[in-house]
C-alpha cells in the first residue's frame, strides 16, 4: 500500500481519538450499519481531499463499509491530525497521504498520489483535488462519474468552473445542504474558531473588540460565540443584506478601514482574497491579533504585511509577530493565516460533523445510484436526503416532531381554501 504519514506508531492514539469522536456521531453510525449490509459503493474508487481529522476517519470507515476503495489526502497543510492518519493506514488499510505542516510541494504531491488510483469519484473540501484533476490530469476525467464538495470556498470555485463551461463532471454541493451550513458553518465554525484563537493566544475575549469580516453562516457563528464570551462585535461586509442582518442582530457594522483602528481581534470568514490588506494592518493598534477561518489563507494579504514589516518572529506556537516599518507597531498573525480552527485546535465538534459527513456519505450513494443521469453542473443535496439526516439527528438526540394530518396536507395543497 502506498501511503505517506508522519509515524505509524501514533496509530493506537489515533484509534482512541477516533473512537471518542464516533461516540457523538450517531447518524453516521446508522448509515454505516446500513452500508455494511447493502454495500451501495461496492467497487467504487473514491478519492478524498479532506481535513484528516477524527471525524473524517469516521466518514472514511463508513464509505469503506459501503464497499468503496477509499484514498485520502489532506485539504490543508496544517489541518492533519497525524495520529488519525496513522490509524487509518495501520488499522483500516486506507492509503493516506497527509502530514501536518507539510510544505506546498508535498501537499500537491499528496494530491497527485490520490489521483494515481484513477478515482471514479472525488470528495473535496476546497476543490483542490477536482481542480488539479481538471488542469493536470485531464486524461482521467472520462473515469469520473461525479463528486462532492464540502465547503463554501470550494462551491464558489466549482460554480465558477461550471459557469465557464470548464466543469467536466457533476458535483453535489454538500456545503449547501441545510443540515450542513446551518449547523456545521454556524455552530461548528463558531465554536471551533474561538477554540483555536484561545488555544493559540490564551487571551481574554471579554471586553475586547472582536471584528468579524463576513457575515455568512460562519461569520454569524463566530460573532455569536465571541459575543457570548463578552466581546463587543464589529462586522464588516460587502453585502447590504448581510450587513443589515448584523445590525438587526445587535452588532456594529462598518468598513474594514474603520474597524482596523479599533479592533483587538480580527477573524476573516469570507472565502475571498485580500480582505485584510497592508493599508488595514497599518491602521491597527499594536498587539492586534489577526486570523482567518476561511478555507484558504488568501483572505489575509500576508506577503503585503511581510513587505511592510521590518521583522517577523514566531513568538509562540501558531503566533507570528510582525513589526511594522512605519510605526513599530506589532501585529500578530495566527497559524500562518490558515484555518485557525483546524490549525491551532481540532476543528468542529464531532456532533456537528455527524450531519456534514452523513451528507457526504449519502451524496456519494446518490451519485452512484444516478450514474450518467446527473447534470454537468454543481447541484444541491436532494431535499429528501437533507430531511432524512435531520430526522435521524433529532431521533438520536431524543426528540420527536409532529406529523401533518390528512386534513392539514389537503389544506396546504389547495388554493380554494380561504378565510
Amino acid at each position: 500500500m502506498n501511503y505517506d504519514v508522519k509515524d505509524l506508531g501514533l496509530a493506537a492514539k489515533g484509534n482512541d481519538r477516533i473512537e471518542w469522536a464516533a461516540k457523538s456521531m450517531p447518524v453516521l453510525a446508522m448509515i454505516r450499519k446500513r452500508f455494511e449490509a447493502e454495500r451501495p459503493l461496492a467497487g467504487l474508487r473514491l478519492g478524498l481531499c479532506l481535513h484528516v481529522t477524527t471525524e473524517t476517519a469516521s466518514l472514511c470507515r463508513t464509505l469503506q463499509a459501503g464497499g468503496a476503495d477509499v484514498n485520502l489526502c489532506a485539504s490543508n497543510p496544517l489541518s492533519t491530525q497525524d495520529d488519525v492518519a496513522a490509524a487509518l493506514v495501520k488499522t483500516d488499510g486506507i492509503p493516506v497521504h497527509a502530514i501536518k505542516g507539510e510544505d506546498n510541494a508535498t501537499y500537491y504531491k499528496h494530491i497527485f498520489s490520490v489521483l494515481e488510483v484513477k478515482p471514479q469519484m472525488t470528495m473535496d473540501d476546497g476543490a483542490d483535488l477536482l481542480s488539479t484533476l481538471h488542469s493536470e490530469k485531464s486524461e482521467l476525467l472520462p473515469e469520473l462519474i461525479g463528486g462532492t464538495e464540502e465547503t463554501t470556498t470550494g462551491v464558489i470555485r466549482l460554480k465558477a468552473m461550471a459557469k465557464d463551461g470548464a466543469l467536466r463532471y457533476p458535483v453535489v454541493a454538500v456545503n449547501d445542504a441545510m443540515t450542513k451550513h446551518l449547523f456545521d458553518n454556524r455552530y461548528g465554525t463558531g465554536q471551533s474558531t474561538i477554540d483555536g484563537m484561545i488555544r493559540a493566544t490564551n487571551r481574554l475575549l471579554a471586553g475586547s473588540i472582536f471584528v468579524v469580516a463576513g457575515y455568512g453562516w460562519c461569520g454569524r457563528g463566530a460573532a455569536m460565540r465571541a459575543d457570548g464570551l463578552g466581546a463587543r462585535i464589529v462586522v464588516t461586509e460587502v453585502d447590504p443584506l448581510k450587513a443589515l442582518e448584523a445590525v438587526m442582530d445587535g452588532y456594529q457594522v462598518m468598513p474594514m478601514s474603520e474597524a482596523a483602528h479599533i479592533g483587538d481581534f480580527f477573524v476573516t470568514v469570507t472565502g475571498d482574497v485580500n480582505v485584510i490588506r497592508p493599508e488595514h494592518f497599518e491602521l491597527m493598534k499594536s498587539g492586534a491579533i489577526v486570523c482567518n477561518s476561511g478555507h484558504f489563507n488568501v483572505e489575509l494579504d500576508l506577503p503585503g504585511l511581510a513587505a511592510a514589516s521590518s521583522s517577523r518572529r514566531l513568538i509562540r506556537d501558531y503566533v507570528e509577530e510582525f513589526t511594522l516599518k512605519s510605526s513599530g507597531r506589532q501585529i500578530y498573525i495566527l497559524a500562518d493565516g490558515r484555518l485557525i480552527n483546524l490549525a491551532a485546535a481540532e476543528g468542529h465538534p464531532s456532533s456537528v460533523m455527524d450531519m456534514s459527513f452523513a451528507n457526504q456519505a449519502l451524496a456519494a450513494e446518490y451519485v452512484v445510484q444516478n450514474r450518467g443521469k446527473l447534470p454537468l453542473d454543481v447541484f444541491p443535496v436532494p431535499e429528501r436526503i437533507d430531511k432524512e439526516i435531520a430526522k435521524l439527528k433529532l431521533s438520536a438526540m431524543g426528540f420527536a416532531i409532529d406529523t401533518l394530518t390528512p386534513e392539514q396536507e389537503a389544506y396546504l395543497a389547495s388554493w380554494k381554501e380561504g378565510t
